[in-house]
């Protein structure tokens, strides 16, 4: 084995760190570049549309709830008093115990609560929110058809 004592030969054991400093900071600026992009500019929350999913059986209890606020039970409208004992009545009449929410996007969430509440007042076990809101048609069609009652 043969140990080299000539001391110009030393090994060269540091590491350069300039150009991996580089490339972070380039790295960096590209990230600060690009982040805000990923941020949502509006914080209004709208429902989205659906692509895939189960589709909803028209034997449960359907409430729609329209942008002005108004309730409807399978057409029927309804008052928020009533909406207890309206779902009660229907329970013994329907196959499932389940409650379809199906309400405009512009409706606040205080309103679906109430729902809520109600259906689990009514003893339902299942509630259902519809992932795409009433369109402008079936809110139209739901007032005619409640305009002559």
């Amino acid at each position: 084995m043969a140990i080299s004592t000539n001391k110009k030969e030393k090994l060269f054991t540091e590491i350069n760190i300039t150009p991996l400093t580089d490339i972070f900071l380039v790295l960096l600026i590209i990230m600060m570049v690009v982040a805000p992009t990923f941020q949502s500019m509006d914080n209004a929350i709208t429902v989205p549309e659906i692509n895939s999913g189960v589709a909803i059986e028209q034997k449960n209890a359907t409430i729609s709830i329209t942008k002005e606020g108004l309730m409807y039970i399978n057409g029927k409208q309804i008052s928020e008093d009533q909406l207890t004992d309206e779902l009660v009545a229907i329970k013994s009449t329907i196959e499932k115990p389940e409650v379809v929410v199906k309400a405009d996007e512009k409706v606040k969430s205080s309103e679906i609560m109430k729902v809520m509440n109600a259906a689990q007042d009514a003893e339902y076990k299942k509630l259902i929110v519809a992932g795409e809101p009433l369109s402008k048609k079936e809110q139209k069609d739901l007032k005619e058809n409640n305009q002559g009652v």
